[in-house]
């Protein structure tokens, strides 16, 4: 008998360890309605649980929301919520009305985000704006929220990575596989640089140079993945 209660505080205790290693945060999808705005459309995850973390982790998309509705100079400050940029947005929308009256054109933005990792130390989001201010055509970028699982705190890509040369080592014939089989034409064919936007996913580690980054307009989002495993080495959070 006390052999047995041994083993079964020993079992008491991993799972306490087990339950302390994962995230204390869930998430939820959350749209944000204004009154008589008919062009904007935010639907964003909210993180839920841990107040810390979340507080940390709705900051961070609160920022990244508000910068994709600042208009202007891309050096001006973003509002400090979400619901600031969403009327400072519309406010510019009918200064453009007023000076250019002939065009019927709607201004519109749309952004969406999505929880697309989570393990016990790492969590990935996704946010994906479309803005269109009248122009012939609109812009769409993503930008990927790398966060510490235990704190909510937000994880830079010089954080994620611990060895920049033998990881770009490894990333390099998979950027040259996608460029060749889709036949993209980049800018710069001698140099080769990492993108602004690395981020987990189940599948593998994704990287994504959005519109203009590397390439024309008409080549869009360009994107790769590559197995976790031929990455891990050289990544400071453990996702396997």
């Amino acid at each position: 008998m006390p052999q047995k209660r041994h083993y079964f505080f020993i079992g008491i205790l991993l799972f306490v360890f087990c339950c302390n290693k994962y995230p204390k945060v869930s998430f939820s999808e959350i749209n944000i309605p204004f009154k008589n705005n008919s062009i904007v459309e935010v639907n964003i995850p909210k993180s839920e649980g841990n107040k810390t973390i979340s507080n940390n982790i709705n900051d961070e998309i609160s920022k990244t929301v508000a910068a994709a509705l600042t208009i202007g100079d891309p050096n001006t400050e973003p509002s400090k919520s979400i619901k600031e940029s969403i009327d400072n947005f519309n406010s510019a929308y009918e200064k453009f009305k007023v000076s250019f009256p002939e065009s019927d054109m709607p201004w519109e933005a749309q952004i969406d985000g999505e929880v697309i990792y989570k393990s016990p130390e790492i969590i990935s989001l996704a946010i994906t704006s479309y803005i269109n201010t009248g122009g012939a055509h609109g812009i769409s970028i993503v930008s990927f929220l790398n966060f510490k699982a235990a704190t909510g705190e937000k994880i830079s890509n010089e954080q994620l990575i611990t060895d920049l040369e033998g990881f770009k080592k490894v990333v390099k014939p998979y950027f040259d596989k996608t460029i060749t089989n889709e036949n993209i034409p980049i800018f710069d064919t001698n140099n080769f640089h990492l993108p602004i936007n690395i981020g987990y996913t189940e599948d593998g580690l994704v990287l994504l140079y959005n519109t203009y980054e590397i390439a024309p307009y008409s080549s869009g989002i360009i994107e790769f993945r590559i197995p976790l495993e031929d990455v891990q080495p050289f990544l400071a959070f453990n996702s396997l």
